[in-house]
Formats: C-alpha cells, sequence, structure tokens
C-alpha cells in the first residue's frame, strides 16, 4: 500500500476551520492557465471525503489532502452540477464548498486550474437537508423539515438562495427531479411516509399525480429520459409524460436507492423483501428495464449496502460486496461478468451513518472507502483491476466527485 507522505503534504495543505471564518473561492474572472496565471494546471476535478469532524479534498491522481476542512457534525457530499463545487449538507442546510478547480472548456476537451479549496459564504438554508438531485442542466435541493424544493441554475451559485421554487403541502423525507420540458417531478407525502408523486409544468402547475407509489424514495434517470422512484413494491416511472408503475415480484419488494445511466436504458436497483427486519442485509439487486417496462432480479450471493452501487463508462451495473468484492453485471443480460477483488470482506453497520466502503464512479475509474483501513482503493474498470491504494489521516465515510 502506498503511503502518503504526510510531512511534505502538511506543506501545501490549506485548512480552514469552520470558527475561523469562510475562506475565499479562486476569483472565477481569472485568466485560464498558461503565462497569465500562478494556478497550477492539473488532470482534472477533485475528490472529496467526509470524515467525522470534517472534509478531505483530494488531488485527483495522488490522492493526497489539499485541505483539511474542520466542520462538527455528520457531513453529507452532493455534487452542485458545474464540476467544482458541492453542497455540503450541514444542520443549517446546504453550504456551498468550492474545491478548488476551475475548468476551462476548448471545445473537445477541457483545462483544469488549481486554486484553494474552501467553504465559501453562501449557504441555502434548509432545516433537515435532504436530496440533492441534478438533471437537464439544473440542481434541486430538497427539504424535509420545511417541504421546500430550490431549483438552481449551477452557474448562478454564486447568487445565493432566493424564495423556494416549490413547496409541499406537507413536510416529508422527500426528493425533487428537474424535467427536461423545465417542470419538476416532486414526491407527495407526509411525515408518516411518501405514498406518491406529482409533476408540474414549467409554470409548476400540476400536470399529473400518482399515489401508487408507497414509501417512494430515491430517484434516478435512465438513458432514454425516463426518471424513475423506487416504492416498497417496486418502481414509479414517469415516462411519455405518464405515470408508469412496475410491480415488484414479491409483495413486499423495496427498491429504495438507484443508479441510472445516460448509456443504458436500464437502471440498477437495490432489492429488499423482509419488512421486519431491523436491518436487512440483502443480497439480490435489481434492474428495471424502462423501455421493456420489466423488473429483474440479480442475486450476487453476497450482500451490499445503500452505498454500493454504481455505473461503469459503458452503463455497466456496478455494486461493490460485503465479500469485498466489486460485481460487474451486463444490465441487458443480468450476467454477472467479473468480480474484481479490493478488500477484505466486512460488514454492514447497524446505523446508516455510520461509516462502511462505499463506491464513487466517474468515467472508467471507481474509487472505494475502506474505513477499516483509512484506505481509498482505485480500481481502473477496463482493466478490472486495483491499480492504487492509498492511506488517508481519518476514517472516510462519505466520498463524492464534483460531475
Amino acid at each position: 500500500m502506498r503511503k502518503l507522505r504526510w510531512a511534505l503534504a502538511a506543506a501545501t495543505i490549506a485548512t480552514v476551520l469552520a470558527t475561523g471564518g469562510c475562506g475565499t473561492p479562486a476569483d472565477p474572472a481569472a485568466p485560464p492557465g498558461g503565462a497569465d496565471t500562478k494556478r497550477p494546471e492539473v488532470t482534472g476535478p477533485r475528490i472529496t471525503v467526509s470524515y467525522q469532524g470534517g472534509l478531505l479534498v483530494l488531488d485527483r491522481d495522488t490522492l493526497e489532502p489539499v485541505a483539511d476542512l474542520k466542520l462538527p457534525g455528520f457531513l453529507r457530499l452532493n455534487p452542485a452540477g458545474d464540476q467544482r463545487h458541492l453542497f455540503v449538507s450541514t444542520e443549517d442546510g446546504f453550504r456551498l464548498l468550492d474545491t478548488g478547480v476551475e475548468v476551462v472548456g476548448h471545445g473537445d476537451h477541457n483545462h483544469y486550474y488549481g486554486d484553494q479549496a474552501a467553504f465559501t459564504d453562501t449557504t441555502y438554508p434548509a432545516p433537515e437537508p435532504g436530496h440533492v438531485v441534478r438533471h437537464a442542466g439544473k440542481v434541486a435541493l430538497f427539504s424535509d423539515g420545511a417541504g421546500t424544493v430550490q431549483v438552481i441554475d449551477p452557474a448562478k451559485l454564486g447568487d445565493g438562495p432566493t424564495a423556494p421554487t416549490w413547496t409541499a403541502p406537507d413536510p416529508h423525507h422527500g426528493v425533487a427531479v428537474p424535467l427536461d420540458d423545465g417542470g419538476l417531478f416532486v414526491s407527495v407525502g407526509t411525515e408518516e411516509g411518501r405514498t406518491g408523486a406529482i409533476v408540474l409544468d414549467p409554470a409548476l402547475q400540476p400536470v399529473a399525480t400518482s399515489d401508487d407509489c408507497p414509501d417512494l424514495h430515491g430517484e434516478a434517470t435512465s438513458g432514454n429520459g425516463t426518471v424513475l422512484a423506487g416504492c416498497s413494491d417496486g418502481v414509479l416511472l414517469w415516462k411519455d409524460n405518464t405515470f408508469v408503475k412496475i410491480a415488484s415480484p414479491d409483495d413486499y419488494g423495496r427498491i429504495g436507492n438507484q443508479a441510472g445511466s445516460e448509456h443504458s436504458d436500464v437502471v440498477l436497483g437495490d432489492y429488499k423483501s423482509d419488512p421486519d427486519a431491523e436491518l436487512e442485509r440483502p443480497t439480490r439487486v435489481s434492474l428495471i428495464d424502462t423501455e421493456k417496462e420489466k423488473l429483474t432480479l440479480v442475486d450476487l450471493d453476497t450482500s451490499y449496502t445503500f452505498r454500493s452501487l454504481g455505473r461503469g463508462p459503458n452503463g455497466e451495473a456496478l455494486v461493490f460486496g460485503t465479500d469485498g468484492r466489486l460485481h460487474v453485471i451486463d444490465p441487458a443480460t443480468g450476467k454477472i461478468t467479473a468480480r474484481i477483488k479490493v478488500t477484505d470482506p466486512w460488514q454492514e453497520p447497524i446505523a446508516w451513518q455510520d461509516p462502511r466502503p462505499t463506491l464513487l464512479v466517474e468515467d472508467s475509474t471507481a474509487w472505494i472507502t475502506d474505513p477499516a483501513t483509512s484506505t481509498i482503493h482505485v480500481v481502473y474498470l477496463p482493466g478490472k483491476k486495483v491499480v492504487d491504494s492509498v492511506e488517508l489521516p481519518e476514517v472516510p465515510n462519505e466520498i463524492s466527485g464534483v460531475r
């Protein structure tokens, strides 16, 4: 295992204390690299890892920290949609983090210029901040405590919060998805649970409503543009301007977490079938074909968690199991085509906030955290092998890119 050279890295780490004020992000008007700037060119956007008490912003190639940002509490990470910022869910709302890499496009390729990573002065207030969803060039923030939805243009993140775009009749643990036509797909429910969804037109007027999705949770979009949400008895689709329900093969067949791909009409989902389990450790995943409107189950012969799902560069369904292997599934056939050994076997903790191995996938690379060893493993997917392993100075919890 390659250990980080902390004595050397400490000289370049920018440490920002939450109690000491917000950092100043890079000037977006600064010239893009070359002889006109002192900012170094880097190979791509940065990776961010949460730990108990803060965040580590990591260089993409070396995974060495470029910033250690202290912040108390349980922190959740969500890309803000502009390849630079993250929304960090805190007790006050969605706090905007600048990872410090500017993306400069040149038609068929991008250049990336590194600067200091820091919290900005922008927080989108939200009691009990919940799901963050990027779709159709927008990002939607859902406040579970207030039932409000804020839809934002990622190019205008720095403008700060405005009045809520829409407010649900009752606060609940919900989700909102911006639609291609400017409308909105939003969950319907109360504090006791979710019952379905409503679709709003660009003027935020109701177009259609479905109450056929008990315990609605999660969302994904398939390659054909279908929006999908999970239910305790199947999935609910918004397809061709109408709701479509696909039932689970079991009376109770809960799908609560999903992963879509622009390269596939099939959405990957989890699958739980024991309504009485305190903590069910499922071994089957679901493949939802949104074109054929068909649900197929695949048995992995190992359990996994809600942070185990991802999609490969060609739409492959990826699941990191408690057997320590990354399972690669052909979404068209349901066949397991590879099992890549990454870590030792592990067990899911009882509390969902506790650290457990977490999968992040971008293009042909998968990053998998291992809290047991405070390590990130890097998997090159076309080669089906681990190509690097880096030890961190903290126990990783969540991991996120900015795409």
